[in-house]
């Protein structure tokens, strides 16, 4: 395994695996995090301890990559108080084996170089523009997240550590010919078959009904015959989107709001360095590079010679175009203070060692007109007035609902809106903007009910919020045996007639009845050719039953979930031979893979059952 280790992060598939490791947490603000002074820790894994932050970055990925598969819809589940905290708890136990991963592989020494490091953040999609690497792209993403250039080097550096451990355990067991042939053949495996559907309702008219049954049947099944809860709401609806509709900007409006933000119509300044960074104390080093720059030497040669930066050394020193704040401050005062191309600052001292810093390239900022980005300022201009009208109306909604509690007139009055009133709806029918789990919440809420005043102001959406009142409330009752027993009555026929189907189908089987004998009987007889255990032209049901089936001729009644029986018969088995290559490869991988999947999980295990795991309320 460690030789697999050793090799773990060769070839394209770990720049891959690492963009995805790394890229979910970069752009949730990690570098900051690292950043960060000490914060209430949620676990401790042998003393090291994991951080509410680090918690709540890994829910709100995961809840993200939730909504973005199944939409808007799965944050009604993150409403419920138990879904959301056993939710967390799954997050928290992946983050402690991710942490019990990168211990291991610390221990086990596992090291990647600075070339496998550059190779993975070049390969980075998040980081191309035209399929190309792009600094400006790269330098703006890792600073938006809280990182320094070295620091998320380093940080790549150790997950690409514990991806070798992760690959290596990983990698994929070996499947024989015989496993996968075998397996191939059931799989693929076909089925003739005659099947024979029995009607309910062959048997409804013969079926008796007692008063006694259908009580039974009614309390038995009472919940059923629940009604869900309905609401009728009232509420005063507030947007910034329709404020703007009515906004108008004036000509100084435009030119002041210009001025005070000019610097957002002003391109950065374009700055281009190389460097050579040298050990703090190599001194020898640094005296023989300061008197070869002094002498004129090529800088890009000296960089490749003599640059401990493996990373921007083999070309030249080059750190692309840099913006303030991107390295130490003492880097970037140096940097800057360069200003004209070609110009080398003496030696400066960081963290990170000593530094020559070389301007290779400058463009200067500039600001466009007023009339270039009209439009721009005009936009901005009139989302400022609206929000300011928003955040206004939005005081003057509340102090009302507050003041006139019993009615959303004078609230609809104040901010010229109408109060609109919904039909009945149930938590599931909920009309918009009242289908937001905050707004359900309240519109459900007992205490609101029984209170029949005005809520609180509720944000439904950033920018967008409402007043609201009960306008007509039903609870939910179980209705009484009258009331359903015209339904009540015909449940409980349908569900004898399907016990006597089902019985006639066993009486028939037991009996030796051939299918074509049970196809005189007006009964409808089908056959079916080279069904796959996902046939989808035959009830599922049937199809399920027919593959338990072990020989030809072999018979077995069915329950087909409409309401009917059914008998189903096995006319053949045919195997199907393994001919392609193509898949027999892709079958042996997925066998081999969910295998290699099962020893990580059981790794992982033994790694928790192993170590000092404390849970921190």
């Amino acid at each position: 395994m460690l030789e697999r280790m050793r090799e773990g992060m060769q070839g394209p598939w770990a720049m891959g695996i690492v963009a995805l490791i790394v890229l979910s947490f970069v752009f949730a603000g990690v570098g900051s995090y690292l950043a960060a002074p000490a914060e209430t820790a949620v676990a401790k894994v042998n003393d090291e301890e994991i951080a509410e932050r680090s918690l709540e970055i890994g829910y709100q990925n995961e809840r993200a990559r939730l909504e973005s598969q199944f939409g808007e819809g799965i944050s009604a589940l993150f409403a419920n108080p138990d879904y959301l905290a056993n939710f967390k708890q799954g997050v928290l136990e992946r983050i402690i084996a991710d942490k019990l991963i990168e211990q291991k592989a610390i221990e086990l020494g596992l090291r990647v170089s600075d070339e496998q490091v550059r190779e993975t953040i070049l390969a980075m999609q998040e980081f191309q523009v035209g399929g190309q690497f792009n600094n400006d792209r790269y330098l703006a993403l890792i600073r938006q997240s809280g990182f320094q250039v070295d620091t998320f080097r380093e940080y790549i550096r150790l997950q690409m550590t514990k991806e070798q451990l992760s690959r290596a355990l990983m990698v994929s067991d070996f499947t024989s010919e015989v496993e996968s042939n075998r397996t191939f053949a059931l799989e693929n495996q076909t089925r003739d078959a005659r099947f024979v559907e029995i009607p309910q309702n062959l048997f409804t008219d013969s079926v008796t009904v007692t008063e006694e049954q259908i009580t039974q049947f009614y309390q038995t099944n009472i919940e059923a015959y629940d009604t869900e809860e309905k609401t009728s709401i009232a509420y005063v609806e507030l947007k910034v989107a329709d404020i703007l509709e009515t906004v108008e900007t004036t000509d100084a409006e435009l030119e002041a709001y210009y001025q005070l933000n000019i610097a957002d119509y002003r391109t950065e300044e374009k700055r281009r360095v190389s460097h050579i960074l040298i050990e703090l104390d190599d001194t020898a080093t640094l005296t023989e590079v300061e008197a070869k720059l002094a002498a004129g030497e090529d800088f890009a040669e000296l960089a490749k010679q003599y640059s401990v930066d493996t990373f921007s050394g083999e070309n030249g020193g080059d750190l692309e175009y840099i913006s303030l704040g991107d390295f130490d401050p003492e880097f970037d005062t140096a940097a800057f203070a360069l200003s004209s191309v070609g110009q080398v600052s003496e030696a400066v001292t960081t963290e990170s060692g000593i530094h020559f810093i070389k301007l290779t390239e400058l463009t200067p900022a500039v600001t466009a007109s007023l009339s270039d980005v009209l439009d721009d300022v005009r936009a901005a201009v009139k989302y400022e007035k609206a929000s300011e009208e928003f955040f206004e109306l939005q005081t003057t909604m509340a102090d009302l609902a507050f003041e006139v509690p019993d009615t959303l007139e004078d609230v609809a009055e104040a901010v010229n809106r109408p109060v609109v009133v919904t039909d009945l709806f149930t938590r599931n029918t909920a009309p918009a903007p009242l289908n937001t789990p905050v707004a359900l919440n309240n519109a459900f809420s007992e205490d609101f009910i029984a209170d029949d005043l005005n809520s609180d102001i509720i944000e439904v959406a950033d920018e967008h919020i409402i007043v609201m009142r009960i306008a007509q409330h039903e609870p939910q009752r179980t209705q009484s045996l009258e009331e359903v027993r015209e339904l009540v009555e015909a449940s409980l026929r349908a569900d004898l007639a399907k016990e006597a189907a089902l019985a006639f189908a066993q009486e028939a089987v037991d009996a030796d009845d051939t299918m074509a004998s049970l196809a005189t009987q007006s009964l409808s007889l089908s056959d079916f050719n080279g069904l796959t255990r996902t046939a989808t032209d035959a009830n599922p049901a049937a199809v399920d039953a027919l593959f338990t089936l072990a020989k030809a001729g072999d018979q077995v009644v069915v329950d087909l979930n409409n309401g009917n029986a059914g008998i189903v018969e096995l006319v053949a088995v045919n195997t199907v031979e393994a001919s392609d290559e193509q898949a027999l490869i892709a079958l042996r991988n997925r066998i081999a893979g969910q295998r290699a999947q099962d020893e990580y999980q059981l790794f992982v295990d033994a790694l928790k059952e192993q170590a000092e795991i404390v849970y921190i309320n």
